[in-house]
């Protein structure tokens, strides 16, 4: 994944061996990195190529999703929304708030038919692999927190101290138990996609879960967001959907 260092965005996604060892790794970061840009390579659970590829390495939950959220990428690719997203993958068009739009309307829609597919087929699983830990250390809300600072300093131009800030706040989550390699820009634009995560500050998550909730069914909300080709028409229909 790379993103500019003075702004959170994805620039473009390089597709690597799976078999590549941390040191490797370390060394093609290294040499993204001297070009003046963000990088991280980051573990895939799946991929919508066809057939879809998905990591055997996990847990139920995690895995009926994921196989869903591919699916849902390959039935999207034949839809306004879904095909400029592809434009954004291949570079023809790049559109950092389509590829939100896309991904997280995928995700969302993922969780909720993977919760159906659980509770009908696999309910003596109960709710293996959504296990929290109480505790009074908040990651989603310090990731929050942690992503709005950042991007206060970048939109001052004050690239080293977001840098320096984002190493520090690394260390302190590894104190706290939540261990993440390396974490900068690319970092935030690859996890910040998923606008409903804890990663992202983007509006459109919220935008999305509102207009779930003026859907009447799941279906109806997937038909309404695939054919969306900009933000400004996901919120007309919103709009629409309130008047």
């Amino acid at each position: 994944v790379i993103s500019p260092r003075q702004r959170i965005e994805s620039m473009r996604e390089i597709l690597l061996q799976s078999s590549l060892s941390l040191g490797e790794i370390a060394d093609i970061e290294a040499d993204a990195d001297k070009l003046g840009v963000s990088s991280l390579v980051v573990k895939l659970g799946g991929v919508s190529t066809y057939p879809a590829f998905v990591t055997n390495e996990a847990s139920l939950r995690f895995t009926i999703n994921t196989v869903t959220e591919e699916w849902l990428h390959q039935y999207l690719v034949f839809k306004p929304l879904g095909f400029r997203y592809l434009l954004d993958l291949t570079g023809v068009s790049r559109n950092y708030e389509i590829a939100t739009i896309n991904e997280t309307l995928a995700g969302m829609v993922s969780k909720e038919i993977g919760s159906i597919v659980r509770e009908e087929y696999y309910p003596e699983y109960g709710n293996e692999g959504n296990q929290t830990v109480e505790s009074e250390f908040d990651f989603n809300r310090e990731m929050r927190e942690i992503r709005k600072t950042v991007d206060k300093y970048l939109a001052q131009g004050e690239i080293e101290q977001a840098e320096e800030f984002m190493e520090q706040k690394r260390q302190y989550l590894a104190s706290m138990g939540r261990y993440i390699r390396k974490l900068n820009q690319a970092y935030f634009a690859w996890y910040g996609t998923y606008a409903d995560s804890p990663t992202s500050i983007s509006p459109i998550g919220l935008e999305l879960k509102k207009l779930r909730s003026q859907s009447s069914s799941l279906k109806d909300f997937l038909d309404k967001v695939a054919v969306i080709t900009s933000r400004q028409e996901l919120r007309d229909s919103i709009k629409s959907q309130s008047g």
